[in-house]
Parts: structure tokens; C-alpha cells; sequence
């Protein structure tokens, strides 16, 4: 059973859609940390989130599909 969990873990993480979760996850968060640093405080994971769907996931993601090549990821914006 355990087993086959990390088995089924691994094969998550090598997943393109979990790697490109992971990427954007990122982006979202040095979002957070530089909209922070200009509020003085800490804005939240939730008010950085929208704030980067809203202005740059657009953007981001055109950007990334040349080179992750994904098909499945066309025609989608946020």
C-alpha cells in the first residue's frame, strides 16, 4: 500500500500539469513577497493570488506554452 503510493506520488511529480502547478505557485508567491514589501506588510496568499490571476496569468502562461508545449493548455486564459 505504501508502495504503491509512492509510486503514484512520483509519477505525480513528474507530471507536466503538477510541474506547471508548481511554477505558478511560485510566481504567485514572489508576487506575494515584492506586493508585501511594497504595502509594509504582509498582503496574504489569498489577495496576492487574485491580484497575479487578474493582472499576469494571462501573460504567464502564453508565455510558458512555447515552451512547455502543451496543447491541452490552449484556447485557456486564467
Amino acid at each position: 500500500m505504501i508502495q504503491q503510493l509512492n509510486e503514484d506520488l512520483r509519477i505525480l511529480k513528474n507530471s507536466t500539469l503538477y510541474k506547471e502547478f508548481v511554477c505558478e505557485r511560485e510566481e504567485i508567491l514572489r508576487h506575494k513577497w515584492i506586493e508585501s514589501e511594497k504595502a509594509g506588510q504582509d498582503i496574504g496568499f489569498e489577495k496576492a493570488l487574485l491580484d497575479w490571476v487578474i493582472k499576469y496569468r494571462s501573460a504567464w502562461r502564453q508565455q510558458r506554452q512555447p515552451q512547455i508545449g502543451a496543447p491541452e493548455l490552449e484556447g485557456h486564459s486564467n
